[in-house]
């Protein structure tokens, strides 16, 4: 067997892993939007894989309350795979389904809501605090200007999900910061 069989096998493997932990519903996969918006060659269209739940993701790699705390990368993004597993079950409640946005610009957007009748809204999740809402921001505002340049459609909502806060409020510019206890308001 050559290198390159065992570098087949190996893909094969895993691919037959990932197509069995699908079928069981253990990870789920958010499709890339492609809006249009350029030539079809600049979008990322691969697939986001995201566990159905970020209790297994945390469980697989033994991180516990403490050992997330002190590494907020890490929790920031099992928080967005839980943040996805929300946002689907409500997209999905009004006929919508939600993708991620990558162009290799580098510009990544989260989630985008799409409905069948082409509304869409864009999210960026951030754990909270003033920059990173700051930052989601900015994301949302690139790829708002995309929209309505090319498409000449605007989202019908632009939000930063964050994980904490007592309330949902709308900004000047527009933006909805939402805390995700307050997500099914």
């Amino acid at each position: 067997m050559s290198a390159n069989d065992e570098s087949t096998l190996s893909e094969l493997t895993i691919a037959s892993y990932i197509n069995a932990l699908e079928k069981i519903f253990v990870v789920d996969n958010a499709h890339a939007w492609s809006p249009n918006l350029r030539a079809k060659s600049t979008v990322r269209t691969s697939d986001t894989r995201y566990f159905a739940d970020s209790s297994i993701a945390a469980a697989s790699v033994g991180a516990g309350p403490g050992t997330l705390m002190d590494d907020l990368a890490t929790f920031g993004l099992f928080f967005e795979t839980m943040a996805i597993r929300d946002l689907r079950v409500y997209a999905e409640s009004i006929g919508g389904i939600v993708e991620h946005y990558h162009d290799k610009t580098g510009l990544e957007c989260d989630a985008v809501i799409h409905l069948r009748n082409g509304d869409f809204g864009l999210v960026e999740i951030k754990l909270g605090g003033e920059t990173l809402i700051g930052e989601g921001v900015k994301t949302l505002e690139k790829l708002s200007s995309l929209t309505s340049a090319k498409l000449k459609r605007t989202p019908r909502f632009r939000m930063v999900l964050c994980a904490v806060g007592d309330y949902a409020y709308k900004r000047k510019d527009g933006v909805i910061i939402v805390p995700i206890g307050a997500l099914k308001d």
